[in-house]
């Protein structure tokens, strides 16, 4: 009898610790764990610590204890990104939030029981596994052609820089099927692009246009009603028309400024074409830059974007990189999914399409192309001004 209390005990207790055992896997399997790979050292440190930080402000305002995030530094290099992610895998992750740049996307592929999205906005050259969710070269283009339909421009041409980005920029002008009136390759060293831009508007023959006006005005051979029309011919460095109504300059701080000077050097300026260019991120250098005044660019929403940027300061008493808000919608995108779509939550990210509103706007991504719906503002009166 003894015997049988004591083997009852044992079987008793044999099945306690297996349904306690049950209950915490059962638990473990409702946390929704995501990897974060993201430089944390070397010179890339400050953007990886502030990805980090607004995926702790996003774990804040999502305010559920079922999530749990699991930091690994990258130190930004491709190598130690796959040492990084193949802990990840050893720890039964499924999603990974990261890494930041593309060079280190090259190895991922090796990887092949997680899923990563990179802050990258580079669509070309991508593993598998990986989907980039940046503010890429298509949500650009989309955005710019919309808008240069809205404003009836049909004679638009395209300024692309020579440099590393070239084809996905030009991928992306095809991809839009909008026919533009010309695109150019430009070189960024000033003197050959001051000499490439004074061909585009043709400013030697309008130079040369004006001087002989003014020549047949002093001969006599043409008439003006007025002196003072003699005196403001003398004023201008050119005369006539430019042949297209509006101009796409596909770059980003001092080289873009470098640019639009040159635009004014040929005495072409914002009264004479639509001059637009490529999401910058509310770069306030270009309201204090003559050149760049009245150019349109589109981006995510400024009023979030702010909001965001002074929450951010609030927390860590310094405003976040730019990329940083993209890190804070990735993670409500993944909690989203995870709620509202089921629990095969890599299934859902690369076969169903998404929508999601988040602080950058709307986005949404199908078969691994993440699509950006960006808004279009102008530099205008020293302020960043939305267009509708």
């Amino acid at each position: 009898m003894k015997f049988i209390l004591i083997l009852a005990s044992i079987i008793y207790l044999s099945l306690s610790n297996i349904y306690c055992l049950a209950k915490e896997a059962k638990q473990d399997e409702s946390i929704l764990k995501v990897g974060l790979i993201v430089p944390l050292s070397g010179k890339h440190q400050e953007i990886g610590k502030s990805v980090l930080n607004s995926i702790r402000l996003a774990l804040s305002k999502i305010n559920d204890d079922q999530i749990e995030i699991f930091p690994k530094d990258n130190y930004s290099n491709p190598e130690k990104t796959l040492f990084a992610a193949r802990q990840l895998e050893k720890e039964g992750i499924q999603i990974v939030i990261g890494p930041i740049f593309h060079q280190n996307l090259i190895y991922l592929e090796e990887v092949q029981n997680l899923t990563f999205l990179s802050l990258s906005n580079k669509t070309k050259i991508i593993p598998k596994n990986v989907i980039t969710i940046g503010v890429n070269a298509n949500s650009q283009i989309s955005a710019i052609v919309n808008f240069i339909k809205k404003e009836n421009l049909n004679k638009t041409i395209v300024l692309v820089p020579k440099s590393n980005f070239e084809d996905e920029l030009r991928n992306a002008l095809v991809k839009s099927k909008y026919e533009f009136m010309n695109i150019y390759s430009y070189d960024v060293e000033p003197i050959k692009l001051t000499s490439q831009i004074k061909q585009i508007t043709a400013y030697n023959e309008r130079t040369k246009k004006l001087e002989k006006i003014i020549e047949f005005v002093e001969k006599g051979i043409e008439i003006l009603e007025k002196e003072e029309e003699l005196k403001n011919l003398k004023k201008k460095y050119t005369l006539g028309e430019i042949n297209f109504d509006s101009v796409v300059i596909a770059n980003f701080g001092e080289n873009l400024k470098s640019v639009t000077n040159s635009f004014s050097f040929s005495d072409v300026t914002a009264q004479d074409v639509k001059f637009i260019t490529l999401n910058q991120w509310f770069d306030e250098t270009l309201l204090k830059e003559s050149s760049t005044n009245q150019i349109y660019f589109p981006s995510i929403n400024l009023t979030n974007y702010s909001k965001f940027r002074e929450t951010y300061f609030k927390s860590y008493n310094k405003y976040p990189p730019q990329i940083s808000i993209l890190s804070y919608d990735i993670l409500g995108l993944i909690y989203y999914i995870k709620k509202v779509q089921g629990d095969n939550l890599v299934k859902n990210i690369f076969n169903k399409k998404i929508s999601y509103i988040g602080e950058v706007g709307e986005f949404s991504f199908e078969d691994k192309i993440v699509t950006h719906k960006l808004d279009i503002y102008q530099v205008f009166d020293n302020q960043f001004l939305k267009i509708n």
